[in-house]
């Protein structure tokens, strides 16, 4: 099943929503890409960094206790969180860090909400010795310090954004700023399956690599598809990298897990696909939580690569076609499960994918024995350490 019924459309969701300033440079990076993904060279650079660089191909891993603890389905593990600088981002950021290149850019920008994004920028900067500033929300910055410093120390500057609520929506909003002013020089790696085409579109492709390696690792190891694919999505490239591969396999169930907060009923959440309507913000048409009157809505999760009040386009558009379910999971369920599995499995994962894994043990001993469920690890839990013990009511020093 494909969703993108023409160039960065998704089922009437997707499009180019920017002021005339930014126009013509998307285009031209629209343009740049296409010629791109039909570029043997352009193809083989990226695959020879993420090998070589990024690690790849992540290990898909049988969680054996987890499985026989739960009593139902068989459980397995895509660890993104085994790449280079502890993520999926880096997938992506190669990918767009080679595009920059190619179209003669020196300076690359990027939003960052959990740190993971604008570390994994940082880092192909370095590597590709081009200037590198990252937006993050002033909240962000406060609760991933530790990431901050990992920024700054692969060279990058990091701007704390005041402005807003101080999260990713308005990192996003600083970035696009940052990019209209500067475009002869600037390439913006969006960080999520959002924005303005063709960035979902660039997105998902670098980010299919996920589901590209899990339905081939899964097919060596027992020879099958997976019953469920199941990964967290605050924007999306996790999720829709996990799915791509998958899309055109009716017999395997697509969950998303959206952050809920203190739960979907409340004002405190992330729960864009369950509460949120149709509306145009940041560059694109998708579903937003937002008011009445249109205006965005602020969002609330512990967790803080997920309190994106929107959905990248093609989520919008595989759940109005049902081809995707998407649930929500509390902070409480995201923690408890930030825990189990550490204990379980002896991983301590990032508390966006803990978010997947608190699904994962309400869905499994519902399945039989005999059912697969693949769940993909967006990055590792080092940085969100202090937060949960915090949030257990324990002071530690970072």
């Amino acid at each position: 099943m494909e969703t993108e019924t023409k160039a960065g459309r998704f089922a009437g969701f997707g499009g180019q929503y920017l002021p005339e300033t930014l126009m013509n440079e998307i285009n031209r990076m629209a343009a740049a890409y296409e010629e791109a993904k039909d570029d043997a060279d352009f193809q083989a650079d990226f695959r020879t960094l993420l090998a070589d660089y990024a690690n790849r191909p992540s290990l898909l891993y049988f969680a054996e206790n987890m499985t026989k603890d739960l009593g139902g389905a068989q459980i397995y593990f895509k660890r993104e969180d085994l790449n280079h600088t502890g993520a999926h981002k880096i997938n992506n950021v190669i990918g767009q860090a080679l595009l920059a290149k190619k179209m003669g850019k020196t300076r690359l920008i990027a939003e960052t909400g959990a740190g993971q994004h604008g570390v994994a920028t940082a880092t192909i900067a370095a590597l590709f010795g081009m200037e590198c500033e990252i937006f993050m929300g002033k909240e962000d910055t406060d609760r991933q310090r530790l990431n901050v410093y990992r920024m700054e120390l692969l060279g990058a500057k990091v701007h704390a954004v005041t402005s807003g609520s101080m999260v990713l929506k308005d990192a996003i909003n600083a970035a696009l700023q940052d990019f209209a002013a500067r475009p002869d020089d600037t390439f913006y790696v969006m960080g999520s399956a959002t924005g303005p085409h063709p960035y979902p579109t660039m997105v998902k492709d670098f980010q299919s690599v996920i589901s590209e390696e899990s339905k081939a690792q899964l097919q060596d190891q027992i020879g099958q598809l997976p019953d469920y694919v199941v990964a967290c999505v605050g924007g999306g490239s996790n999720a829709i990298g996990s799915f791509a591969h998958y899309l055109a396999e009716p017999s395997v169930h697509l969950v998303g897990v959206e952050a809920a907060g203190k739960g979907v009923d409340t004002n405190l959440t992330a729960a864009t696909i369950e509460k949120g309507r149709l509306g145009v913000f940041h560059g694109m048409k998708s579903l937003f939580l937002q008011n009445e009157a249109g205006q965005i809505n602020p969002v609330y999760s512990i967790s803080a690569g997920l309190d994106y009040p929107g959905i990248g386009p093609e989520h919008a558009a595989l759940a109005m076609e049902k081809r995707a379910e998407y649930v929500g999971i509390t902070d409480d369920e995201a923690v408890a499960a930030f825990e189990y599995i550490a204990k379980q499995e002896g991983i301590i994962a990032a508390i966006e994918s803990c978010h997947a894994v608190a699904y994962v043990q309400k869905l499994a001993p519902t399945l039989p024995k005999d059912q697969v469920i693949v769940c993909t690890f967006s990055g590792r839990g080092d940085k969100d350490v202090a937060a949960i013990a915090k949030y257990r009511g324990v002071e530690i020093n970072e």
